[in-house]
């Protein structure tokens, strides 16, 4: 029999709140992220804005010695695990540590430390370069300095998978609780990669919105006038929990994590098939294991971008699977919001469709002014919707033809 998985804990660092409770209110308030760049000089930059976190002090969460040893994914990343492991964990006990594990993912990890230290190798030779480059730069850095921090001695990885990453992050920890490999596992994904390298690549790629006289209203999901996403940073992480394990210690649940899909699309490097064929088959795979049926969801946190193709192929990939009940269906971009943070996004999302079922409160697609007619369901257009969620789904997709969906219900004996 595998085991019931629930969620015990959240944090989060956005670009429009440091930590839950803001970027929450945020999110339902309609507040978008967007504005110009402040961490590097964009006057030879076609696209000058982005979605930052704003105002964040990682001496907040480690001390001065560790924050300047560590690139700023990995800032963030322990901001949002020190948040979730005291919002599951009040007392700071609770978990056995051979018990407890950390899969923490980054899809591009520490580009800003890359960039600084090609710049002292350029310019000061290979004798200059820091003894902390390495450990600094790789992706699985975060996973690793959070277990240290939380003595954590369970399964210790992290997962890359471009902007499908931190989804794949909570799957592979769900299954790891499920089938007895831990009890508790810290789970989701950090990115920060507005920087130099990464805003020239998706520019030139032409991924990127470029609307900078309105940096507020350029993430646009399912508009007609959209014109492609914009970059952000943040971290997400959740606490999963087996459900026995939980309930003898207390735990507040916010939701039952109940399915997992993840799926290949064998296509393209960066484009999807029709109806995005792949994401089809991850919630279909999501829902069976969770023993869901079409009606059993009334919420969709879509992957969403704000790109030309992205969102009405996702949108026909929703109608083939749902059939008839889609249009009973409230779907949502948060990343009107909080920009695309890549290998962050899954993680944050799936945080937001925890709330939405926990609070009864579905997030908004803001900016959503011009209703593109082939994004022709409920994408819940600017305002919040209040209604009773009691299965939900949160989809992600990221370059090389990676998808991942995760169900999640509400808990019930």
């Amino acid at each position: 029999m595998k085991r019931r998985v629930v969620v015990t804990g959240i944090g989060c660092v956005t670009p429009v709140g440091n930590d839950v409770a803001t970027t929450w209110d945020s999110l339902l308030a309609g507040r978008s992220g967007g504005a110009p760049i402040t961490q590097f000089d964009t006057t030879d930059f076609k696209v000058k804005f982005a979605c930052e976190v704003k105002n964040f002090d990682p001496q907040l969460y480690m001390d001065r010695k560790e924050a300047k040893r560590t690139d700023r994914y990995t800032q963030l990343a322990m901001a949002a695990a020190v948040q979730a492991m005291a919002d599951a964990f009040p007392d700071g006990s609770g978990y056995t540590a051979e018990h407890t594990g950390v899969v923490i993912g980054s899809g591009i990890g520490g580009i800003h430390t890359f960039e600084e230290q090609l710049d002292v190798y350029k310019r000061l030779g290979p004798s200059k370069i820091s003894a902390f480059f390495v450990p600094m730069f790789i992706g699985d850095i975060a996973s690793g300095v959070v277990s240290m921090r939380f003595q954590a001695k369970g399964p210790n990885y992290a997962v890359q998978s471009a902007c499908a990453t931190s989804g794949h992050a909570i799957g592979d920890s769900y299954r790891m609780i499920q089938y007895g490999d831990a009890d508790v596992m810290i789970c989701g994904g950090s990115e920060a990669s507005v920087s130099p390298m990464a805003m020239g690549g998706f520019t030139n790629m032409q991924a990127l919105s470029e609307r900078n006289d309105s940096p507020a209203t350029a993430s646009r999901p399912f508009d007609a006038t959209r014109d492609g996403f914009v970059l952000g940073e943040g971290s997400g992480i959740l606490i999963l929990e087996e459900l026995e394990h939980a309930k003898r210690r207390g735990a507040k649940i916010y939701a039952e994590l109940a399915g997992y899909g993840a799926t290949g699309d064998a296509y393209h490097l960066t484009g999807q098939p029709d109806a995005h064929e792949g994401l089809q088959r991850a919630m279909k795979k999501a829902m069976a294991d969770a023993r869901m049926e079409l009606a059993d969801v009334q919420y969709i946190n879509a992957h969403g971008t704000s790109t030309p193709l992205n969102d009405p192929n996702e949108i026909r990939g929703i109608k083939a699977v749902f059939g008839s009940h889609a249009t009973a269906l409230n779907v949502s971009s948060t990343k009107s919001a909080t920009g695309h943070m890549l290998g962050a996004a899954g993680a944050v999302e799936s945080i937001f469709t925890s709330l939405a079922i926990t609070k009864g409160i579905i997030p908004p697609t803001i900016n959503l002014q011009t209703a593109d007619p082939e994004c022709d369901l409920d994408c819940t257009a600017n305002v919040p919707a209040n209604r009773d969620v009691t299965g939900a789904l949160s989809n992600s997709s990221g370059f090389g033809g990676h998808n991942v969906c995760i169900a999640i219900r509400r808990y019930q004996e």
